[in-house]
C-alpha cells in the first residue's frame, strides 16, 4: 500500500488556510485568553486529522478526526461569542463558521469512509 499523507487531502489544506485567516482576523486583538483558545483551536483541527492520518489504523484515524470535528465546533462557538463582544468583525466570523460548517460535513466523510481495507499506511 501506498503511504496517504494528510497534506494530499482536501480538507486538511482547508483547515490549514482557516487556520491562518483566525490568526490573521485576531492580529490585533487584546483579550489575549479568547484569542489564544480560538488560534489553539484553529491549529488543533488541521493537527488532529494530521495525527490521524499518521496513526496507521482507521480506528486511531476517526478518533482524531473526531477530535479535530470537537475542534471545530469549539472554534464555531468562539467565533459566534468573539462576533458577539466585538473582538472578531461579523462578516469575517460569518465566512469562518460556514467554513467550518463545510469542514465538519467533509470530516464526517471521511471517517464514514474509513474501514480497514481502504487505510493506508
Amino acid at each position: 500500500m501506498g503511504y496517504n499523507a494528510c497534506e494530499g487531502l482536501e480538507v486538511w489544506k482547508r483547515t490549514c488556510q482557516l487556520a491562518v485567516r483566525v490568526y490573521k482576523s485576531l492580529e490585533d486583538c487584546k483579550d489575549f485568553g479568547l484569542k489564544n483558545q480560538m488560534t489553539r483551536a484553529s491549529v488543533s483541527v488541521a493537527s488532529n486529522i494530521a495525527e490521524g492520518a499518521e496513526r496507521g489504523s482507521a480506528p486511531d484515524y476517526k478518533r482524531f478526526l473526531s477530535m479535530a470535528k470537537g475542534s471545530a465546533a469549539e472554534l464555531r462557538t468562539q467565533l459566534h461569542i468573539g462576533k458577539a463582544v466585538g473582538l472578531v468583525e461579523e462578516a469575517a466570523a460569518s465566512k469562518m463558521v460556514a467554513e467550518l460548517e463545510e469542514i465538519s460535513a467533509m470530516l464526517q466523510g471521511l471517517a464514514n469512509s474509513l474501514n480497514q481495507n481502504t487505510l493506508k499506511t
